[in-house]
C-alpha cells in the first residue's frame, strides 16, 4: 500500500469523489470484506459490493485474499494507498498551465505550480513503485511571522538571491528562464546529471477559524 497515491484517470476520479466510496476507501486502509464492510458503513451487503466492483475496476482497491466460507468465497480487499491526490490531469482540458505566464507574486502561479508538482510526483512516485526503487526527494515546511508587509518583501527578495546563488553554484549548465528556473541549453545536462525541479513557496498561513469568523470571512482575509 502507498502512502500516497495520485489518481490521474477522470472516472476514477470520479468514483473516489461519491460520499460513500470515500468512506470505504478509509475504512479499507486495513483489510476487510464487504460484510465487514456492511456492518461499518451501515448498508446492505449487496450494495457494498456494488461500490467495491468499482472502486477495484478503477484500481483504488485491489484483492488481497480469497477465504472459502462453506459454499461461499469471500473476497478480502484494500485500499491502494492510506490517502488519495487527484492530479490536475484528471481535469486536463483546464488544468492550470504554469507556462502561460510567470510571476513570483501571483498566487495563481503558484497555484499552477503546486498543482504541476502534484502531477509530476503523482508519475514519480508511481514510477519509482513499479521499479522498486526509492524516490529522493527534499522539503522544507515551516512559518514564519512578518512584522511588516516591508519585512515580508525584503524576505522574498533575499530568499530570491539565496537561491539563485545555490543554483548558480550546483547547476550543471544552461541559463535561468523568465520564471526563475534553469533550463539546460541541450537536451541533456552538461555532466550527465539529473534534472531536478525546484520550487520555492511563500503564502500566509491560513487563520484558525473561531465561532465568530465564517469560512467566507477567513477567505476574504
Amino acid at each position: 500500500m502507498l502512502d500516497i497515491e495520485v489518481i490521474e484517470d477522470p472516472a476514477a476520479a470520479e468514483a473516489s469523489l461519491d460520499p460513500i466510496r470515500t468512506r470505504i476507501l478509509r475504512e479499507l486502509s486495513e483489510p476487510g470484506s464487504a460484510t465487514q464492510l456492511a456492518a461499518k458503513v451501515g448498508l446492505a451487503r449487496q450494495k457494498v459490493n456494488y461500490h467495491l466492483k468499482a472502486l477495484e475496476r478503477h484500481g483504488l482497491v485491489e484483492l488481497v485474499e480469497e477465504r472459502r466460507k462453506g459454499n461461499v468465497t469471500e473476497r478480502v480487499l484494500q485500499a491502494t494507498a492510506a490517502s488519495y491526490l487527484i492530479s490536475p490531469a484528471a481535469l486536463a482540458s483546464v488544468a492550470p498551465d504554469p507556462h502561460r505566464f510567470s510571476d513570483r507574486f501571483s498566487a495563481f502561479w503558484l497555484l499552477a505550480l503546486a498543482g504541476r508538482m502534484v502531477q509530476e510526483m503523482g508519475k514519480l512516485i508511481a514510477g519509482a513503485a513499479a521499479a522498486r526503487q526509492k524516490l529522493a526527494t527534499f522539503a522544507i515546511d515551516g512559518e514564519i511571522t512578518f512584522r511588516t508587509a516591508a519585512d515580508r518583501a525584503a524576505f522574498a527578495e533575499e530568499l530570491g538571491v539565496a537561491v539563485t546563488r545555490l543554483v548558480d553554484k550546483y547547476h550543471d549548465g544552461g541559463a535561468p528562464s523568465a520564471g526563475g528556473e534553469r533550463t539546460q541549453t541541450s537536451g541533456t545536462p552538461a555532466g550527465g546529471g539529473r534534472k531536478h525541479r525546484l520550487v520555492v513557496a511563500l503564502h500566509p498561513a491560513l487563520k484558525t477559524p473561531t465561532k465568530t469568523t465564517s469560512a467566507k470571512e477567513q477567505d476574504n482575509d
